[in-house]
């Protein structure tokens, strides 16, 4: 069967895309390219915005979302088809931009405990504030803005403004109740608002 054959439109009803995602899981677990191609053509762009909007950084936005891809396609035989596959999906990317933002304190720290001439070769990929100053568009300042939010307020605000989950889902990803989940869009958007016009 063609990946095209697996993939629904953005259109879909919520039950269609459910009953394509669990073919397309089906005939991954059985081993089909098509499966994988179907999963990876309906979900990469949700995945790369969430992912994006957490990092703030589009080169490590992409390589996240690869790597998020590789692990669910490692544990997708972990998967609970009862759950939405892009709920799981999206919980496995937000853990990976939690490592990565670990990983990118360890190398911070790393290089300042190194000598001057060795820490010298080491990059900071994080951009500096010239650089977000510097961008005149709208979009850029505000993705800036998203990605310097708390986690805890960025998380549930990109999951249910950026991806559209409801806030039960949202809940669910996060292992929160729904009324914190509600209280941390809230003030998410508050501490947005000062940061954009700031």
């Amino acid at each position: 069967m063609a990946a095209s054959g697996l993939a629904g439109g953005p259109g879909g009803s919520p039950d269609g895309r459910a009953g394509e995602d669990a073919r397309a899981v089906a005939a991954a677990l059985a081993g089909a390219q098509a499966g994988f191609d179907a999963l990876m053509h309906a979900h990469r762009e949700a995945v790369f915005r969430m992912v994006r909007g957490h990092l703030g950084n589009e080169a490590d936005a992409l390589d996240v979302t690869q790597d998020s891809f590789v692990a669910a396609f490692l544990a997708l035989g972990r998967y609970d088809s009862a759950r939405s596959f892009r709920a799981w999906l999206l919980r496995i990317a937000l853990n990976k931009c939690r490592d990565w933002a670990r990983r990118r304190a360890v190398r911070r720290l790393l290089a300042f405990a190194l000598p001057m001439e060795e820490a010298a070769g080491v990059a900071d990929e994080a951009p500096g504030p010239e650089a977000l100053l510097a961008s005149r568009q709208e979009v850029a300042r505000i993705n800036a803005a998203i990605a310097a939010l708390p986690d805890a307020l960025k998380e549930p605000l990109l999951l249910c403004a950026v991806e559209g989950l409801p806030q039960d889902e949202a809940a669910a990803i996060l292992g929160i109740g729904r009324k914190a989940v509600e209280t941390r869009i809230y003030r998410a958007r508050r501490k947005l608002s000062h940061l954009v016009e700031g």
